[in-house]
């Protein structure tokens, strides 16, 4: 593995990361007041689309990172619509 890529997968690693601290707050409290649907939605979409990029260009650390970044917030977006 090179530095660039090391430097990309890092990057995705830490800013997927973040999403986990809300995701296991509004697991444990099944609350979702706060969160924005119109946010969760748009950022889906977004880092879905990340996803399809990843894959046409064959970019592993953005292919890799945007999975689990979809995951993570995906749930978040599915405890906002269950729970709201």
């Amino acid at each position: 593995m090179n530095v660039i890529t090391g430097i990309g997968l890092l990057a995705g690693m830490l800013t997927t990361i973040a999403f986990l601290p809300q995701a296991l707050k509004t697991w444990k409290t099944k609350s979702t007041r706060d969160v924005s649907l119109g946010m969760f939605v748009i950022f889906c979409t977004g880092v879905f689309l990340w996803i399809v990029y990843g894959t046409l260009v064959r970019d592993l650390p953005v292919l890799l990172t945007n999975i689990a970044t979809f995951i993570l917030a995906s749930t978040i977006l599915w405890f906002k619509l269950k729970y709201h």
